[in-house]
């Protein structure tokens, strides 16, 4: 049985950039390549962030992170779910690599739903629903996140394979669908704490993470 693949979104040029990002991390300045791309509506906006700690590295197959945006996790470190550990970890996976890439997807807060939909689940949490329950009952999608501008980024940096950092075995099929190889997946081991441990095991027995 073969894996159709989907056509990623196709671009005009100018809705690309480039620039050089500088950052800190872990005590260390590291230079990115910055890569922006704008989708057909305003909100579907990529950023990639392409690390090389070797000069020659063209031939290496690069690590990658697609990492959904999320306000409460990424900014404010909440601890009601695992992304700024996951993204941490991504960070200190890919400023590492020969070459590592971090794509970051803003319009996939809340799994794609948003962030005052999230917000409303998060109540509805509170209430003894579990993430999937607390989605339908807002009127959500369980998981809405759409990978071709991902896809379309990683074509347009000359990536068609990699090495997948991710729990997600559905987001390494949705990339495989739309004609990336991913070679490998590399998971990314987040320790759970009384805020989330059911956060987490609700990806795992009933989203099929692999954590």
């Amino acid at each position: 049985m073969t894996t159709s693949v989907l056509k990623p979104v196709k671009l005009p040029v100018d809705w690309t950039i480039e620039t050089i990002l500088p950052i800190e991390f872990e005590g260390r300045e590291h230079v990115f390549e910055a890569h922006a791309y704008q989708g057909d509506a305003e909100e579907e906006q990529v950023l990639a962030l392409v690390h090389r700690t070797e000069d020659d590295s063209q031939n290496e197959i690069p690590i990658v992170r697609v990492h959904s945006g999320c306000v409460t996790g990424d900014i404010f470190h909440s601890l009601r779910c695992d992304c700024y550990q996951q993204l941490q970890a991504a960070l200190k996976v890919i400023t590492t690599a020969p070459l590592g890439v971090l794509i970051y997807v803003p319009y996939h807060e809340g799994r794609g739903i948003g962030l005052f939909k999230k917000i409303q689940a998060y109540a509805l949490q509170d209430e003894g629903l579990d993430t999937i329950e607390a989605n339908i009952e807002v009127g959500a999608p369980i998981d809405s996140r759409d990978y071709r501008l991902a896809a379309r980024a990683l074509g347009d940096l000359g990536i068609s394979e990699i090495k997948l950092l991710s729990n997600n075995p559905a987001k390494e099929q949705a990339l495989k669908a739309l004609g990336i190889r991913v070679v490998e997946r590399l998971p990314i081991v987040v320790e759970p704490n009384k805020f989330n441990k059911r956060y987490l095991e609700t990806k795992r027995s009933r989203m099929a993470h692999k954590i």
